[in-house]
């Protein structure tokens, strides 16, 4: 395959970023050799755009092979089903989804936060013995496949699926009593730090595996981050770990730091 390009593979679709200046007969030509180098790839798409706001869409174009957006995909002895340009999915994510789920323990209940299509929800309810597992998604198009996928998985008597604003059910959960042993923040690029939600709904031993985006110089500034929100909300945190679950852009990483509420 021609150099420059990047490409990620999700199901039977490939989401290529071409050079700028391809010429449609170039990115053809590449669809064509990546037919001949994966052939359970069967539609070649180019990335145009980058995954924006708080629904986190992409923008794709359609280049060749079966003409569809919508792909099955499986990891970890799961399987999904989504929309690339309507839901947020990210196949890179796929061993944090199982490390995350290494951690949970047998009876938590488990809240997942920014949950689209509910890749986390669903790794964490197949691969441990949570009690509980609840979903909770502002995209309502993500949420539907959320659905789908729980059903797929055979996990309706153990995944809850909550579509809205987290800051919105939070408050909800706060009135009902409901806390968590384990909160996961796979937040997408926000200026909010959603922390104080976390916070609102833990208690003595919940564990927050939390993730956020940083120069690789400014994962210190992080973690002083959350023991500062922490503080700010009456509650005592011990850090235990902190680690970089992949590069974003050059020199800028996703950080996920795992903390426990004392």
């Amino acid at each position: 395959m021609s150099g420059g390009i990047g490409m990620d593979i999700i199901g039977s679709i490939a989401i290529v970023k071409f050079p700028t200046y391809s010429t449609k007969k170039e990115k053809i030509k590449t669809a064509n050799e990546i037919f001949k180098e994966h052939r359970s790839i069967k539609t070649v798409l180019e990335k145009v755009g980058k995954f924006k706001g708080r629904l986190r869409k992409q923008e794709t174009k359609y280049v060749a092979g079966e003409k569809t957006k919508e792909v099955l995909y499986r990891e970890n002895g799961c399987v999904f089903r989504l929309n690339v340009d309507e839901t947020y999915f990210s196949p890179r994510l796929s061993n944090e989804r199982k490390e995350i789920s290494g951690y949970v323990k047998k009876g938590d209940d488990v809240l997942v936060m920014f949950a689209g299509v509910a890749p986390y929800s669903i790794v964490i309810a197949k691969k441990s013995k949570a009690n509980k597992v609840v979903s909770v998604e502002i995209n309502k198009e993500a949420n539907k496949y959320a659905k789908q996928n729980v059903e797929l998985n055979k996990l309706q008597k153990k995944v809850e699926v909550v579509q809205g604003d987290v800051k919105r059910i939070a408050k909800k959960f706060f009135l009902e009593k409901r806390k968590f042993d384990v909160i996961v923040m796979p937040r997408p690029q926000l200026k909010d730090s959603f922390l104080h939600e976390a916070f609102i709904l833990s208690k003595s031993g919940t564990r927050i595996f939390y993730y956020d985006f940083c120069g690789i110089d400014e994962m210190k500034t992080i973690i002083e981050k959350i023991e500062s929100e922490a503080n700010d909300e009456g509650k005592d945190v011990k850090i235990l770990r902190a680690k970089i679950a992949g590069e974003v852009a050059p020199y800028r990483v996703r950080l996920r730091v795992d903390f426990v509420v004392l």
